[in-house]
């Protein structure tokens, strides 16, 4: 049983209201396509896709989504924020010098800036959190809304982690709901530490079950290195 991401199922939920309606409809259609594809066969390996992560629209919607995040003026290692990209480079000659280095393939992610900051709930223990360049978030934007139609397809209707139009209230109505239906138990767990623990090796067999595009794969490898440097 899988998920079903809708036709036009936004990437996180919804456009960002900065992006054209024309690059923003080219990447719905692209992650249309890619999730109807994956959902028709489990047991494809997608190995042309690289194209679509360099793709003017899809750099387009990925630079919204990293500049409206919380984080955006936020920098890395490179000391660059979203705002300063948009005073003081312009974002269309931003994005196209990425794009030149994402295509001809000399693009190499910067290691994070390592920040601390307080877990949630007053414990007053600390957790690593990982700073990447705006480059090299826009880039990732930009893997994340051309991969994630493809593994939204191999997800459980259960599983409520990290994945669009889903949140944890959705989760805890759902134990409300089994909880009227008798059962009583509930089992709260954590992994510690759990994304700086996962084996990258392991990571990546799990990846190319799925997206065979060897140069989509050096990009996520890339990364997993670069936040692994800090």
């Amino acid at each position: 049983m899988v998920a079903v991401m809708p036709t036009d199922a936004p990437p996180n939920g919804g456009a960002p209201a900065e992006v054209p309606k024309g690059p923003w409809q080219r990447v719905s259609e692209m992650q249309a396509k890619l999730h109807r594809w994956a959902a028709a066969d489990p047991g494809r390996g997608f190995d042309d896709v690289f194209n679509f992560v360099h793709d003017r629209a899809t750099l387009i919607v990925a630079f919204a989504r990293v500049a409206g995040n919380r984080g955006a003026n936020t920098p890395g290692v490179d000391g660059l924020t979203a705002a300063g990209v948009e005073q003081h480079l312009g974002v269309p000659g931003f994005l196209d010098d990425l794009r030149v280095s994402v295509k001809e393939g000399s693009f190499r992610p910067l290691p994070v800036r390592e920040r601390r900051i307080p877990k949630p709930g007053g414990s007053g223990k600390l957790r690593k959190l990982g700073i990447p360049t705006i480059a090299d978030r826009v880039v990732q934007a930009a893997l994340k809304l051309v991969l994630e139609p493809i593994f939204e397809a191999d997800f459980l209707p259960v599983s409520y982690g990290f994945r669009p139009k889903r949140r944890a209230q959705d989760a805890i109505a759902e134990i409300h709901m089994f909880g009227s239906r008798g059962y009583q138990w509930v089992l709260d767990a954590d992994i510690e530490a759990c994304f700086d623990s996962i084996d990258h090796a392991a990571l990546m067999d799990r990846v190319r079950v799925r997206v065979k595009d060897k140069r989509v794969l050096l990009l996520v490898k890339a990364f997993l290195k670069a936040d692994g440097a800090r």
